[in-house]
């Protein structure tokens, strides 16, 4: 699979409810507000949209009231996510649906933590089950998620992998 945002190939039957959560963790030279201004406030000028989004690179990935929202070049748009817990600059946790509906959505909470060095910064992403093909789903984020995670690191000055 070529993308976070790729239909998956449908793979071989497994109860969703067998799959653990991914769990993600990386710490960034940053105060805690920082950190989440940083991945909030800024994931257009970060998130790897080349290789993970919509409509490809031009666009545009932004923050905006409850959505998580791609804007394409021509104006048209995609919502990624709907926030449902907003807690700045702690965390945040949202309805998860890149290039799908809300109905196939599955859940992502971001965590953000004062630690030695910066912040830590905890991604769990879950709730295979909601997705249309949920062990295909889960493969493709437990590839495309520390690429993403690495450029946000970089972003906010930290050492990438």
């Amino acid at each position: 699979m070529d993308s976070l945002f790729s239909h998956p190939e449908p793979g071989p039957d497994r109860p969703s409810s067998d799959l653990e959560p991914l769990v993600f963790t990386v710490v960034v030279p940053a105060p805690v507000a920082h950190a989440f201004m940083g991945f909030t406030d800024h994931p257009h000028l970060w998130w790897p949209l080349e290789e993970h989004s919509v409509f490809g690179a031009g666009s545009h990935v932004e923050f905006e009231e409850n959505l998580i929202l791609e804007t394409a070049e021509d104006g048209r748009t995609s919502v990624w996510g709907t926030i449902d817990d907003w807690q700045p600059p702690l965390s945040f946790h949202a309805s998860w649906y890149p290039a799908s509906t809300a109905l196939w959505s599955t859940e992502l909470r971001l965590a953000f933590r004062a630690v030695d060095g910066g912040t830590e910064v905890r991604l769990v992403h879950e709730g295979w089950e909601g997705a249309e093909d949920p062990v295909a789903t889960r493969a493709s984020y437990e590839e495309g998620w520390p690429g993403v995670l690495e450029r946000y690191v970089r972003f906010m000055g930290g050492a990438g992998g």
